[in-house]
């Protein structure tokens, strides 16, 4: 035993054996978990933070009588996540809000780009604002209800996708065929221009886009801006009642009630390896679990396979490709709790629960490229959420618990701006980033500074202290650009949850399909573990 742990009074100890170790209790550790255990695994969970969720979280922190999700709050993959929809989480208390409308752009003309849940009302708002957009808004959904739930099939489940594949080809034909993939590889600023006359339909799908760190005229956004756009149109963007720590609890309220043991405030530092197999986990207070067949990593890649394994254990193909691993852009996120409803100067058709901050979509393209291009954006993109027009239970009848956050490079060159800001995200530029944020939102909003009651600005450092997957504040594992998805995530040749270490799988975002709440790292990681598991039985056999 180290002489530290000895002098710190910990004492190392071998606890009972179990079936899977998983580490990390964000939600696709909490996915994998519920997934072994309801298969008859013994299963604990170790999780290095105070209390269970990653980046599903909420607090109350910033003001007594407001909740704020402290990192993610709309869910709409959750929402369509056959792994998550199967766990029956409405009976561990979850339960889910809609706003009036999805989603909300307001434009410079004092007009607002409306996703509403109602696709007719969608295609109203469109047509009053140019002709014929309405029509097209139409028969855009009507492809996705065609094929949409194969795209989705495709994107969660373990790479190649076979079945959701087998699936779409029937249905191919009847959206277009070989058009309609074409369309799924255009940059999303084509997309939009080919498919709509007016700037409302063509700065939703673009908002959409922006919301991973693929440029708008790279091939991959148009995906992202078909996926979440129409996953908009078709089951919204909800929020848990009471903050997003609600889903959290409810998975692990679940996976406890099944038998499962979970360790909060409980930091895995190792990975023990015996002949080139997973075999135990080691805390920082000196604690050894043994896993009898897996351990199922919700953490960064960077972790894994830079601090948790011994670097002996690793091939050397993989050490070379995990140094050209790419984290997503870094981010700085601003809650607010407002005495009242945001001030918009034009108010729009329906309140919308999420809102998209920028003048066009070149203005999205350009903060964007800026953060490609490691600069600091001028007019940074804004992603925000009227949290209390959501879901009334977050604060006080008639105020508003807001947040809104922005990328921003994870090595800076420079400021786009006007050069304050130094890139160090110290509490200074933070502070400085946020002003720039704010007077984005007064802009649309005039007196919406006159409605702060308390601001929390919570930086890349800030991210990552409260979520150690969130390295240098990317959000979504590392970039969600082709050459590091499917077969190359998160290095050329896996693309699965296995890992070079026989029993190990990755199961967090930096495994395929990436980021967003949906469970599928953790779903595939647990599957394949569990058809690992049932090969070895049968080859002893």
């Amino acid at each position: 035993m180290p002489h530290g742990l000895r002098a710190a009074g910990y004492r190392l100890t071998v606890s009972r054996e179990y079936d899977a170790v998983v580490v990390g209790a964000g939600p696709n550790g909490l996915v994998a978990a519920n997934h072994l255990v309801d298969r008859g695994w013994s299963v604990l969970v170790l999780e290095a933070q105070p209390d269970v969720g990653g980046a599903v979280a909420s607090d109350r922190e910033l003001h007594p009588d407001f909740v704020h999700d402290t990192f993610s709050a709309f869910y709409p993959l959750a929402a369509v996540s056959r792994a998550l929809q199967g766990f029956g989480l409405e009976a561990h208390g979850l339960r889910w809000a809609h706003a009036p409308a999805v989603l909300g752009h307001p434009l410079p003309q004092g007009e607002w780009a409306m996703l509403h849940r109602d696709r007719e009302v969608t295609a109203g708002l469109l047509d009053a604002q140019h002709p014929g957009d309405g029509e097209a808004w139409l028969a855009l959904c009507a492809d996705w209800d065609r094929i949409g739930d194969a795209v989705v099939g495709a994107l969660l489940t373990p790479f190649p996708p076979v079945r959701p594949a087998l699936a779409a080809l029937p249905r191919l034909r009847s959206v277009g065929g070989l058009r309609f993939v074409r369309e799924l590889l255009t940059p999303a600023a084509d997309l939009g221009r080919h498919r709509f006359g007016g700037e409302a339909a063509r700065i939703l799908l673009a908002g959409n886009a922006g919301h991973a760190d693929i440029p708008l005229t790279a091939p991959g956004s148009g995906l992202m801006a078909l996926l979440l756009t129409m996953l908009g149109q078709t089951v919204g963007f909800p929020a848990p009642v009471g903050g997003a720590g609600m889903l959290a609890h409810a998975l692990a309220g679940r996976l406890r009630l099944a038998g499962a043991d979970l360790h909060c405030a409980s930091e895995v530092t190792a990975i023990e390896v015996a002949g080139g197999r997973a075999v135990a986990v080691r805390t920082v207070t000196g604690e050894r679990y043994a896993a009898r067949h897996a351990v199922v990593a919700d953490v960064s890649a960077t972790s894994l396979y830079g601090r948790l394994l011994p670097a002996d254990t690793l091939p050397r193909r993989t050490r070379e490709a995990m140094r050209a691993f790419e984290m997503d852009p870094g981010t700085v996120k601003v809650d607010w709790a407002l005495s009242g409803p945001v001030p918009w100067g034009s108010a729009p058709p329906y309140a919308p629960g999420t809102v998209h901050v920028a003048d066009s979509v070149e203005d999205v393209a350009e903060a964007l490229h800026q953060v490609g291009s490691r600069r600091i954006p001028a007019a940074p993109f804004l992603l925000a959420g009227q949290m209390t027009t959501t879901d009334p239970t977050r604060s006080p009848a008639g105020t508003e618990s807001m947040w809104a956050y922005a990328h921003v490079p994870q090595h800076t060159a420079r400021d786009a701006g006007d050069g304050t800001i130094r890139g160090v995200w110290d509490a200074a530029d933070c502070e400085r980033f946020a002003d720039r944020m704010q007077a984005r939102i007064e802009r649309r909003a005039p007196g919406f500074g006159e409605r702060v009651l308390a601001r929390r600005v919570l930086g890349p450092r800030e991210l990552e202290a409260r979520d150690a997957n969130l390295v240098g504040g990317g959000l979504n594992g590392g970039t969600a650009q082709l050459h590091q998805q499917l077969v190359f995530r998160p290095v050329p040749g896996l693309g699965r949850a296995e890992t070079p270490v026989r029993g190990l799988y990755l199961g967090s975002a930096a495994a395929h399909p990436g980021g967003g709440v949906h469970g599928a790292p953790g779903t595939n990681a647990a599957r394949a573990a569990v058809a690992h598991r049932r090969a070895r039985f049968l080859v002893r056999r």
